[in-house]
């Protein structure tokens, strides 16, 4: 099972994006390349997952609304 795929990691330009393995970027064990494999938010900003199909459902307030609370 692939592991899930993080919307805004802490520090992308330490981890290869390329695969399932997310190896360090100075320790490439795939052979995907000689260099690492960005994250999309690296290139295309935080909110990256808003546009586009990338094949998951963005992610939703969970947070429902207060009861008794007036909204205004």
């Amino acid at each position: 099972m692939a592991k899930p795929f993080p919307l805004s990691p802490k520090h992308p330009e330490r981890i290869c994006w390329g695969c399932d393995r997310y190896c360090a970027a100075n320790a490439l064990a795939c052979g995907n390349g000689s260099d690492r494999t960005m994250h999309p938010a690296e290139m295309l900003g935080e909110d990256w997952y808003l546009h586009g199909d990338w094949g998951f459902a963005p992610p939703t307030d969970s947070e429902p609304a207060s009861p008794g609370k007036d909204p205004q």
